[in-house]
């Protein structure tokens, strides 16, 4: 066992971020801990680093308590957070060498392994740029790399790929899995579901601080498996009807992005009926069933949908 968080509870002032949050990770996994920005992932992240303190309940990281003073505990982490933490008038190598350099590298290590993670975050052709030369998406790779450094025994990686372009993103997730396949232990937060469902082995569902759901990708989807889902695009659509909606019987839950709104009903239960006339005045522009993914089981439990087109 890497990590075990027990009934964890973080308040700042009145805001209780962290509700009774419990969460394992054994070696070797990775772990998607998703859900809305707010949900208290970076929180749950930080206070696993010892960098914030507890206020109720227990971490265990590599058999350790977490008090946040215990330098093992902090050497045996790789930290990737959301903030771009680089210096912009050193090169992509000397930034590299330099994080390393905090963790007692020799000189020797440092150069071997600044070649082996440049070739890892696809920069070994740019190391010797300056970083403020460098693109948004390439910044976000080299801040892995300095995470990596050091070979960490467990790799947190808080929203590594907010605000970057498609062709980085995929190739931060390709290293993900590549690390993966090393035998890496990771910790992988994200509200992009698609992330969490392509490098995950099994994930928790985050929301208000408590972890609501956890299991692999079948496995959450099993637990809905009985649902139907029906999405339903209309030329004007309104929060008022979204609630009329959800007061037809048996309808469990309905969300509403842009003019598209999902419902959520027991499977077999004829509905499409009044689905229809509740939404005839709207202007109906389609109607699809679809099978449950991992953003249904996110719908189902919480009520919510993640919007992937919003920053962290």
């Amino acid at each position: 066992m890497v990590l075990q968080v027990d009934d964890v509870i973080k308040r700042f002032n009145t805001n209780l971020a962290l509700d009774c949050c419990s969460l394992r990770v054994e070696q070797g996994e990775v772990i998607g801990l998703l859900g809305p920005n707010g949900a208290g992932k970076t929180t749950c992240i930080r206070s696993i680093i010892g960098l914030i303190g507890i206020d109720e309940g227990s971490i265990t990281v590599f058999g350790m308590p977490q008090d946040g003073k215990n330098k093992t505990i902090r050497s045996k982490i790789g930290y990737v957070t959301q903030e771009i933490t680089l210096y912009e008038d050193m090169s992509g190598k000397d930034n590299l060498a330099f994080f390393a350099s905090l963790y007692g590298m020799s000189k020797t290590d440092i150069q071997i392994r600044i070649a082996e993670v440049g070739k890892l975050i696809g920069l070994e052709g740019r190391l010797g740029d300056k970083v403020k030369h460098y693109s948004g998406g390439m910044k976000r790779r080299l801040n892995i790399g300095c995470a990596l450094m050091h070979k960490p025994a467990l790799i947190i990686m808080d929203e590594p790929t907010v605000g970057i372009d498609p062709q980085s993103r995929s190739f931060i997730l390709q290293s993900v899995k590549e690390l993966a396949k090393g035998g890496a232990t990771i910790i992988y937060t994200s509200h992009y579901i698609e992330e969490v469902e392509a490098v995950a082995s099994r994930i928790y569902i985050m929301d208000n601080g408590h972890i609501i759901a956890d299991g692999t990708l079948r496995d959450l989807i099993a637990r809905i498996q009985g649902d139907h889902f029906i999405e339903v695009e209309v030329r004007l659509a309104s929060e008022q009807k979204r609630k009329e909606l959800l007061g037809l019987g048996d309808v469990k839950e309905v969300a509403l992005e842009g003019n598209r709104y999902t419902i959520v009903v027991p499977g077999g239960i004829p509905i499409l009926d009044k689905v229809v006339l509740c939404l005839s005045e709207q202007g109906l522009v389609t109607i699809n069933t679809k099978q449950p993914n991992l953003e249904d089981v996110f719908l189902t439990l919480t009520g919510k949908q993640l919007r992937d087109e919003v920053a962290s």
